[in-house]
């Protein structure tokens, strides 16, 4: 396989991941500057993110299905795709939630989990800038295992934020609303810990 075809593969790993960090900084603005009236226009801007990292998933599964040789196994380039996906398809879920729940304002406590959420995207973005050196990589695994750790710190937070909404809030629908909305933002930092974890299952195949 020539180098080029080779590290077309690499190249759209990194673009769909910044995506997400498109989307995860859209995202922490739209929360900390928050405005109900502009709810609408951040979604179409969220969703036009979203659209682009699929079309940019979709190039890649069309090369992948004609493609002879492939730098790592195919099974692993589709997974790994799709999680990458999943990522930004969590942070969109989070201004949905937002949005038909109809928050008229943001709990504070959700500020420092979408500020994690951004950490652990670019931490992703670094860790696949490295991934195409992976048999020779001697930062690789620091990057995995630093975002492993900012998932546990998104677990943290999100369990304080839970008890501090049910022992503070008395209206059991914002209840309800922050709730879900808590739990996509853990989603988001569970989805990129899954893409990390699917690198590191790649490396373990290879070496």
């Amino acid at each position: 396989m020539s180098k080029k075809q080779d590290s077309f593969y690499f190249e759209n790993f990194i673009s769909c991941t910044d995506y997400a960090c498109q989307a995860a900084h859209l995202l922490a603005a739209e929360m900390e500057n928050f405005d109900p009236n502009n709810l609408r226009r951040s979604l179409d801007e969220i969703h036009a993110v979203e659209h682009a990292a699929d079309e940019k998933k979709h190039d890649l599964l069309n090369v992948l299905a004609k493609a002879f040789m492939t730098p790592i196994e195919r099974e692993d380039i589709l997974q790994l795709s799709q999680n990458i996906d999943e990522v930004t398809d969590k942070i969109e879920d989070v201004l949905l939630r937002i949005y038909y729940n109809d928050i008229k304002s943001i709990q504070p406590d959700s500020l420092a989990l979408a500020q994690v959420v951004i950490r652990c995207c670019e931490a992703v973005k670094t860790m696949m800038a490295e991934f195409s050196d992976f048999k020779h990589s001697k930062s690789l695994h620091e990057h995995i295992v630093r975002i492993n750790t900012m998932e546990e710190e998104a677990d943290r937070l999100f369990i304080d934020s839970m008890y501090h909404l049910h022992t503070s809030c008395k209206d059991p629908l914002t209840v309800i609303a922050w709730r879900e909305i808590y739990s996509y933002l853990e989603k988001c930092a569970d989805a990129c810990e899954h893409v990390a974890n699917v690198v590191e299952s790649i490396v373990m195949k290879n070496s």
